[in-house]
């Protein structure tokens, strides 16, 4: 019993101090103490896939969940990037954009959180859990929005995309990067003028953000994903009863699809991103997922093709 309250007593000052240290954060990009970095390890280049001379079919955008600690990182070893770039070599892809730091500023890189990574791994997971909640609250998601759209655009423009080119921009948000992805819009809208097309897989996100300027969002999702099915239930702007959420004004207008990939789950051997569990035609879930967005995308783009016949 004793050794249970101490672990309570650790675990609710951890929570209480991640939840201080995310909205610090978040008011020091605000206050203009700190400035987002956009400058990119040695190596890393800004994005992956297409070559930048030309126009690639489209830009690529993956924000990872909660797994997400440094620039090289993400919860499959990139294993779902790698499959996108394969699949669809005209695609221009960055996974560098860190959803989870309103300053662009990887977790894993800061001196105390690299010793905390070695003693107590987990609170890098709680502590991209807690932005993922500031990101959703009322009070901080316009700066939140703002700060981390801006970093998108930014990456996108080191990166090769020129605003007003028409060239479409493709947000993948997993988990809490859905939160991240349905914030940025406002953002990119702004900075860019770019067609957005959003492509949430098993996303959690509270459903209060404005799509309006989204072309169509792609919800990738299974009845077997439980994290998803938690977002629904505690955020009301996820529910039919709540009809001006950003969430229900974006499905009255027909701008949600839904794509079932049972039976994947959230996270662990059968998620979405597995590249061991095997579907009846013989594909990982990892396959199925990148063969998904693919589709989505291309399909896009024979639109296009299409009205501009």
């Amino acid at each position: 019993m004793n050794g249970f309250l101490l672990w309570a007593c650790v675990l609710g000052a951890a929570l209480l101090a991640e939840g201080l240290l995310a909205r610090y954060e978040l008011l020091a990009y605000g206050a203009g103490w700190r400035t987002p970095s956009d400058e990119l390890p040695d190596g890393v280049p800004y994005a992956r896939g297409a070559a930048p001379e030309r126009p690639p079919g489209a830009y690529l955008v993956y924000l990872d969940g909660i797994g997400k600690r440094r620039i090289r990182d993400s919860r499959d070893g990139g294993l779902l990037v790698e499959a996108l770039i394969a699949g669809a070599p005209e695609l221009r892809v960055l996974g560098q954009v860190q959803p989870y730091s309103p300053l662009a500023d990887p977790l894993a890189d800061r001196p105390v959180w690299a010793w905390l990574r070695r003693h107590f791994g987990l609170l890098l997971f709680l502590h991209n859990v807690v932005q993922t909640f500031v990101a959703a609250d009322h009070r901080y998601r316009p700066l939140y929005n703002r700060a981390v759209g801006s970093q998108i655009a930014t990456q996108l423009r080191l990166a090769g995309y020129r605003p007003d080119s028409g060239v479409p921009v493709v947000l993948l948000g997993y988990s809490g990067g859905a939160q991240v992805a349905t914030g940025a819009v406002e953002e990119l809208h702004t900075r860019l003028r770019c067609p957005l097309l959003l492509i949430t897989l098993g996303g959690f996100h509270n459903g209060a953000n404005d799509l309006t300027h989204a072309e169509h969002l792609h919800q990738l999702t299974s009845t077997n994903d439980r994290i998803e099915q938690i977002a629904t239930w505690i955020f009301p702007q996820r529910r039919r009863l709540v009809r001006h959420s950003g969430w229900n004004r974006a499905v009255r207008a027909g701008k949600i699809t839904v794509h079932s990939l049972d039976p994947a789950a959230h996270f662990g051997p059968r998620s979405y991103i597995s590249p061991t569990a095997r579907l009846p035609d013989g594909r990982s879930h990892l396959d199925r997922t990148a063969d998904t967005v693919i589709e989505v995308i291309r399909a896009r783009s024979a639109r296009d093709r299409e009205n501009a016949s």
